[in-house]
Formats: structure tokens, sequence, C-alpha cells
């Protein structure tokens, strides 16, 4: 059974990302954790305007965060009944981060899943803050599902390596299970200007094919130095409905996450992406 936490701040990005996930998981046994993390909620409170309302406040912003999520689950429960389905509901004083991190861990979470952007939904940014800090700070699979993107049935899912990372297994068949779902093809592309392997890189290359060896899995070169450019090229030339990529230190993606390098390539990503934090944690 698969374990997914679900943050909210019920805007329509983060329900969209909600919609998303319970109709693309509705053939897997999965226990859902629907969170509310309101404390900069309660700190940027218009009424919170001295140490004398403080108790006050808090209870206020509480009783909202519990009172929409059991809005947000009688909802759910209507309009998506699933007997594969397990449903909880979390509303914490807490950041984000520090609670997805907290979840994570004492919930073994198998992938969060929630929008690219929350309530600001500006649409010259990739990532909205929180997701953004999610991306970087939780350790655990994150797929982010831009606003009102609907597709649930991933055909292409595109997987950009350089080979120099020691994958791990979980994650590899976390991904596997999502492909499978949909006899989705992964495409494997090297981005390199040398066609020629590390045994490093060979050996990486191999426990991928081992690890999705259920999956149909399609291995190729793309000789280029600009990876951003090479990926949007891929996405746009291909009909890729899905990106996954791994987010650790000096990877693609984390050249991606910086403004700077964002801004330059004007990297604007359209479909979800599934990016896999290459941490060690219990199996499937």
């Amino acid at each position: 059974m698969l374990s997914i936490l679900l943050p909210t701040d019920f805007s329509e990005n983060s329900l969209n990302a909600i919609n998303y996930a319970l109709e693309f998981f509705k053939y897997q046994k999965v226990q859902f954790y629907f969170m509310h993390a309101y404390r900069n909620e309660f700190y940027d409170h218009n009424e919170l305007v001295s140490r004398e309302v403080f108790d006050s406040v808090l209870e206020k912003v509480q009783t909202n965060s519990k009172s929409n999520l059991e809005k947000l689950l009688k909802k759910v429960n209507k309009s998506t009944p699933n007997p594969r389905y397990i449903y909880h509901s979390i509303s914490a004083n807490n950041s984000l981060v520090e609670e997805a991190n907290e979840l994570t861990e004492k919930h073994n979470i198998d992938l969060i899943v929630m929008g690219t952007k929350g309530k600001s939904n500006e649409r010259h940014i990739i990532f909205g803050s929180q997701t953004f800090q999610v991306l970087k700070y939780v350790d655990c699979p994150v797929l982010a599902i831009p606003s009102n993107y609907k597709n649930t049935q991933p055909k292409q899912i595109l997987f950009p390596t350089d080979y120099l990372i020691p994958y791990k297994r979980r994650e590899l068949k976390l991904l596997s299970v999502l492909a499978k779902s949909y006899r989705s093809e992964i495409n494997v592309v090297y981005i390199s200007t040398s066609n020629k392997l590390s045994i490093r890189q060979e050996d990486n290359k191999a426990f991928i094919k081992d690890a999705l060896i259920v999956n149909k899995v399609n291995f190729s070169i793309t000789n280029s130095k600009k990876v951003a450019e090479s990926i949007t090229a891929h996405i746009e030339n291909n009909s890729i409905d899905m990106l996954t990529m791994v987010n650790t230190q000096h990877s693609f993606l984390e050249d991606m996450l910086f403004p700077s390098t964002i801004d330059k390539v004007s990297f604007g990503l359209e479909i979800p992406l599934l990016a896999m934090q290459n941490t060690t944690r219990n199996y499937l």
C-alpha cells in the first residue's frame, strides 16, 4: 500500500493537485494524508497585532484549519469514493517543511503530491515558495502538478540523467509503479557531449535498467552542453506527459531550481514533475 502526503492551503492549485492524485492512483491501494500546516498563516494573520490577541487568533486559525480539512474530506468522499483509499487529516501548527519531514518519517511516506504553486499563482514563476521549499528540504519524492493540469494518464515519461548518481531502488520502484499503471514509456536520456560512459556510469545505467525491468524503457543520448534547453526540446518534440528528475547536489534539477538559471533558459514547466530525492528509507 502506498502512503501519499497531500499538503494543502485550500487554494485552487492545491485542490487541483489533490484531484489529480485521487484520479491518478485510483487503481492502487493508498493511504492519503491530507495535511494543512498553518504556522505561517497564523503569523501573517491581519488580526495578530499584539501579544494580547495571540491565543484568540491562534484558536481561530486552528479552528478554520480543522473545519476546512473536514469539509475537504467530506467533498472527497462524496466526489471520489474509492474502497482502495484510506483518508487521514492532519492540522498542524507548524511550517510546511517541518511538518512534511516529520510526517514523512512517522508514516514512511512514499510520495508528496502538491501543486507547483499555491495561492499566489504568479505566472512568471515555475514553483511557488512553498513547493520550492518542499523540493529543496523535504527528504521524500515530490510529484508537482502545474495549475489546471488534468492529464492523469501519462503515456511518455522523460527521465534525463548523466548516470553519475547511484540511484535508490525504492525511488526507481516508485517510478516503475507510476508508469506501469498506464503502460507509460520511460525515456531515459543521457545528455552529454560524449557518447562514452565510464564504468560508474555503465553500472548506474544497468541499475536503472534492472529496477525498471517491468516497464517499457527507451535509452538514448542527446549530444549537448545545454541541459535545460535539451530537456525542454525533448518535452516539446516527443509529447512528454511527465518529467522525472533526481534532486540532489549538482544534479540537473538542482541547477534548474536556481532562479538565475530558470530566468536564463525560461524553463516553463507545463507538465507534472516527479522529483526523486535519492533518499534511503524503508522499501515500498
